[in-house]
Formats: structure tokens, C-alpha cells, sequence
């Protein structure tokens, strides 16, 4: 499964966001931020009210286009759609000015892997895709003597990190009135296990209770708690969690590996977000239905999950009323194959079943190659017309 990482909610009507160099989503171009103040500000306020069940004036709603598609698809036509859809991009300026792409570059590219901090390397085929790891630097524990995390001060756990511009971003954000945000990377714990040891490998670590598997999610969560305590030391209000944790009919680790080695660390990484007040967010692509009352422990308020993975009547009986439901909509089977008729009736049963005047629910939509253009516009008008279902 694809590692699509956490959005942010820049021109989405969910707040424009600043401050992250964690893998985020944001509209380039945008209005001068004196004339564009009282729109952030509303943006802002509705995506807390949305979350905090405060009657919220339109569900949040945010379409990303994938780097890859700007290879994929001409140019112009993503540019009509954009143009022909200001809700859901509100801050398109014109042709040329409306890539929605990662903040930060994809350090590897087909043909030049990139070896990030953790000594993992990765590969891609795909320009503008977010590649795997095809070396563990802990394939073999006889490395582990002598392994060290990067720096959190100069690494963002894949590729440099920038604290001072991040710290003029969230200031400049705060100045506008705009909803401030921090995270971990996509993949933060279990995920840079896996990428560190081998998947298979670590499994059987967890299996076997290894004596040094402690010591490096010890050495994992001290390296994330740095990045965690830094934001909350520049006053962002929402922390971000992304991990894929799911595959397409169940988690990558049963509940009771969860519990015992992944938890733990995530409640401790969670624990002085929620304590400073911050919005607490958590992504998970794939079926993730035996994990999440674990996951709602730690103090999530908002679950990012995948719509027909895990099912809409169980998201429905399981979460609706309980968190903030981000809905990740379906990119698998309806939007690349459907017809547009089908795609209108998905999203209009999905805002009906999951939604209320209350708030708790937003959507998202990840486009990548392969959509025809015809859904790709169903899609963008159901997103907008549903958007003020309850208004």
C-alpha cells in the first residue's frame, strides 16, 4: 500500500496550516496574507469547530493531487478543475501557480536512491512517489552495537529539517490567525521499526521478546519525543501522528503486539501534546478496525482512516460521536473505476451516515495516476456540493 502521508489543511475550508516540515500537503500559491487574514481565520474556526462538535458552518473538505499527476495528467486540465472548483481551492492564482504537492522534496527518485538518517534506503520506479525500503541497516542485530538515531535538531528522521524557518512559518501563521501545526513524520514508530529491522524480521523480535528490541523503540521514541517537544515549544495547536498501521483486510501487527510494544510509546509521545491542549491527529491507511480502541486511548481527537477498507457502517457504529472523523475517501475501487453517478452517491451517502450539524466529520481525497478526469471532476463537484449538506 502506497504510504500516503497526513494532509495538511491548507485552502481546504479546514484552516490554512503552517509550521511543519513533516510530510504535508499545501496549495503553493496563496493571497498576500493581509488581504487573506479573515478567510484563514474563518477556515480556522471552522475546521475546531468540526472537531470539537461546535456546529461547524460546512464539513471540512481537502482534495490533494499527488506530485505524480502533474507527469501524468496535462497540466492545464488539473489547472481547469482548480480553477473551476474555488472551495476546495480557494487559493489558485492562475495557471502555473496551483501545484499541490509534499512541502518538502521526495529525496529519492527513480534511479537515485536516498539513504535517510536511519541508515534505511530507499528506492522508488515512480517519479513523484513516495518509494520503500530495500536495505535495513539492522537486518542483523550484529549491527546494533554502535547504531544511533539521527540528530532531531537537523533531521526530520527522513531528510534535513529547518527548526528556524518552521519557527517563522508558525509565527507568521499565528500572526494571520491561521490554525498552527506540528507532527512526527508518516511512519514514525512502528513503520521505522520495520524499516530499520525488516518487517518480517521485527515480527519475530516481538514474537520472541529479543532482549535489544526495547532498546532501539527506546531509541525510536527519544528521537520523536525531541521532534514532539520542540513544536509544543513553538505553540502549535494541532500535532499530527501518521502511521499506516493497516493492509488491505487487517493490521501489519495483531492487538495484542500493539498493546505491548507500540502503545506504550505512543501514549508517552501523545501525553505532552494533550496535556499543552494541542488537537491530537492520527493517520491510518488500511483496515485498522482491531486496533482502534487502542488507539482512541492515547487521546486521539481526530482518526484520518480509509473509507470502504474498513466499511462506513462500522466506522459509523464504531467512531461517529466518539472523534472527529478525517475520512480518507476511497481511491481503490469507486473513484478510479466507477462511473460519476456512483461517486456522487459515495460521498452523499458518507456525508448522510457520518456527518451531523454537530461537526465530527472531514474528508479528504488523495488523487494519484489512473483517475479519469471525468470522475476526478464528479468527484471535486460531490466534494463541494456535500460540503454544505448540514448548513
Amino acid at each position: 500500500m502506497e504510504r500516503k502521508k497526513t494532509a495538511s489543511r491548507a485552502g481546504n475550508g479546514r484552516g490554512l496550516i503552517a509550521g511543519k516540515e513533516t510530510p504535508i500537503r499545501m496549495v503553493e500559491s496563496r493571497p498576500d496574507a493581509r488581504s487573506a487574514a479573515g478567510v484563514s481565520t474563518e477556515r480556522r474556526q471552522n475546521v475546531l469547530r468540526a472537531v470539537r462538535w461546535g456546529r461547524p458552518d460546512y464539513i471540512p473538505m481537502h482534495f490533494h493531487i499527488n506530485e505524480a499527476c502533474w507527469r501524468h495528467y496535462p497540466a492545464g486540465a488539473l489547472e481547469e478543475l482548480m480553477e473551476s472548483h474555488p472551495f476546495l481551492f480557494p487559493d489558485f492564482a492562475g495557471a502555473g501557480t496551483g501545484r499541490t504537492e509534499l512541502d518538502y522534496p521526495i529525496p529519492e527518485r527513480p534511479g537515485r536512491p536516498f539513504v535517510d538518517g536511519w541508515g534505511c534506503r530507499w528506492e522508488t520506479a515512480l517519479e513523484g512517489m513516495v518509494g520503500t525500503v530495500t536495505d535495513h541497516p539492522l537486518a542483523s542485530w550484529a549491527a546494533f552495537e554502535g547504531y544511533a538515531a539521527p540528530d532531531p535538531q537537523v533531521d526530520s528522521g527522513k531528510g534535513p529539517i529547518d527548526w528556524a524557518q518552521i519557527a517563522r512559518n508558525i509565527e507568521r501563521a499565528r500572526a494571520c490567525e491561521e490554525l498552527t501545526m506540528g507532527g512526527l513524520r508518516h511512519g514514525h514508530t512502528f513503520q521505522t521499526l520495520v524499516d530499520i529491522r525488516g518487517y518480517e524480521n521485527l515480527l519475530f523480535d516481538m514474537v520472541d521478546c529479543h532482549p535489544n528490541l526495547p532498546r532501539l523503540i527506546e531509541m525510536v521514541e527519544r528521537f520523536n519525543a525531541a521532534i514532539v517537544r520542540r513544536y509544543l515549544d513553538l505553540g502549535v495547536e494541532w500535532m499530527d501522528y501518521p502511521e499506516d498501521l493497516g493492509m488491505q483486510t487487517g493490521p501489519m501487527l495483531s492487538p495484542e503486539m500493539f498493546r505491548a510494544f507500540i502503545k506504550p510509546s505512543y501514549e508517552r509521545l501523545m501525553k505532552p501534546a494533550r496535556d499543552t491542549g494541542c488537537i491530537i491527529h492520527m493517520h491510518s491507511d488500511g483496515r485498522i478496525c482491531g486496533l482502534l480502541d487502542d488507539l482512541i486511548d492515547g487521546g486521539v481527537d481526530v482518526v484520518n482512516l480509509q473509507d470502504l477498507v474498513n466499511g462506513v457502517d462500522w466506522i459509523k457504529d464504531k467512531l461517529a460521536g466518539r472523534v472527529c472523523i478525517d475520512l480518507d475517501i476511497d481511491r481503490q475501487t469507486v473513484t478510479p473505476a466507477g462511473t460519476p453517478e456512483q461517486i456522487d452517491a459515495l460521498i452523499r451517502e458518507e456525508v448522510t451516515r457520518l456527518g451531523s450539524k454537530e461537526g465530527g466529520l472531514m474528508m479528504i481525497y488523495g488523487l494519484y495516476p489512473g483517475v479519469p478526469l471525468e470522475n476526478v471532476r464528479a468527484l471535486m463537484d460531490a466534494m463541494e456540493r456535500y460540503a454544505g449538506f448540514y448548513a
